[in-house]
């Protein structure tokens, strides 16, 4: 295989960074994908209104976000818990087999009905480079799809600074900046599942530099943010067989691109909601099983057949895919009568979201009816409704939501060890 190949073959299953960074992706999921019970819960207790909302307590539904491109119906990818009466978007996107970075991304966010709060999560963002001058400048020419690119590696502190910053964040000023070691735990794991793929084709050696943070910034108009950003740089030696000399290649990926925008002064607040929502993310395990083997399977027939001949009509590859897909379905409508069990039992795959917020907020295990439930919580109580979709939080030692809301079906949730 020609060194060139080789390095596109790379780019190819360097995707996997950005698709396993992801499945913790054009269309688009409305607000009515909520799982919000408002609708049915009894009406407040007229006596108990001294209690507020936002203050007092935050109740908590879960949203749901849908994969309307890859299956032959709308399916739930992944899934999280936003503070209710939350307006939320989310998307599932694909980059077809044949194109560059191909790939699948994801985006949501949600924002409080005064606008006030804001959670977003990006796309996740790939660029690749290689030493060679030629190469390098075949790369340059290539056309590249939103969310990658051509250029030289840097790290989460460099990416923050010298692109999120001007780019995503209009160029708020940095008020503090921090490592994310347990983000770096993360990453790490992640990238290690790609090294013996890598290797597989062709590559003599891989490393990954991971690097993350977090930080807080804010901006004239009195807003301010908890950004977290996380960077997995990996490097891999490509041999020229024909004149035994080596390239490097490096491909790096920012994941976690996180923003919570907060009104000023209302930190402690903020990290407390963003924890809770950044330990809720669920993946569907039947999802991303299916995903994750279709583009394994595109891989690996990218390596039988040059990559550069593979264009997204091809018939093979399009057969391929679609007894992924309709493998997948049926694994999926198997699933529907217990739907919602794996949202308690992803929290060990989930873990990279959750580790990104440790420094903010410890990990915190509690339990219901429906088992063990993780959660990164900065508030001291919390109640459920056992069903997955349903919790309040609070600091507030004498709020009891079963009384205040005269509903018997919420209830508190004891903290438990790991």
């Amino acid at each position: 295989m020609k060194c060139k190949d080789l390095f596109i073959l790379i780019i190819s299953a360097s995707s996997l960074l950005l698709i396993s960074s992801c499945n913790s992706q054009t269309k688009t999921s409305t607000s009515n994908n909520t799982s919000n019970n408002s609708g049915n819960s009894p009406k407040m207790n007229t006596e108990s209104t001294k209690y507020i909302a936002g203050k007092d307590y935050t109740e908590f539904v879960r949203a749901r976000i849908l994969d309307k491109v890859g299956f032959q119906q709308p399916v739930e990818a992944f899934s999280l818990l936003i503070p209710q009466n939350w307006k939320f978007d989310g998307d599932i996107m694909w980059n077809p087999p044949g194109s560059t970075c191909a790939g699948n991304n994801l985006k949501m966010k949600a924002v409080s009905p005064d606008g006030k709060y804001s959670f977003e999560m990006l796309p996740n963002y790939m660029w690749s480079f290689i030493s060679d001058p030629q190469l390098a400048q075949f790369m340059q020419q290539q056309q590249y799809p939103k969310y990658c690119s051509f250029g030289e590696p840097m790290n989460a502190d460099a990416y923050f600074k010298n692109v999120f910053i001007p780019n995503e964040l209009r160029n708020p000023k940095i008020v503090s900046i921090k490592e994310s070691s347990s983000g770096v735990e993360s990453l790490k794991e992640n990238g290690e599942k790609s090294r013996q793929e890598m290797i597989h084709y062709g590559a003599s050696q891989v490393n990954f530099y991971p690097s993350g943070i977090n930080a807080n910034v804010k901006w004239d108009n009195g807003s301010e943010a908890i950004v977290l950003c996380g960077v997995i740089i990996m490097e891999t030696t490509i041999p020229n067989n024909y004149n035994g000399t080596y390239s490097k290649s490096f491909t790096s990926v920012a994941s976690e691109r996180v923003v919570f925008m907060y009104p000023a002064g209302e930190y402690g607040k903020a990290a407390s909601m963003l924890s809770v929502v950044m330990g809720s993310i669920r993946t569907n395990p039947s999802w991303k099983n299916t995903v994750d083997n279709f583009w394994r399977e595109v891989r690996e027939q990218s390596n039988r057949v040059n990559i550069g001949r593979i264009s997204m009509i091809d018939e093979q590859t399009r057969h391929m895919g679609e007894n992924a897909i309709k493998k997948g379905n049926a694994n999926l409508n198997a699933m529907d009568a217990n739907m919602r069990s794996w949202e308690a039992s992803q929290q060990s795959q989930d873990r990279i979201h959750t580790n990104f917020i440790k420094t903010i907020r410890e990990v915190e295990n509690y339990r219901d009816e429906t088992g063990k439930v993780e959660m990164v919580s900065g508030y001291n109580h919390a109640w459920s409704r056992s069903d997955g979709s349903s919790f309040i939080m609070s600091d507030n030692p004498n709020f009891d939501p079963s009384s205040v809301f005269q509903d018997q079906r919420w209830k508190e949730m004891k903290k438990v060890d790991n």
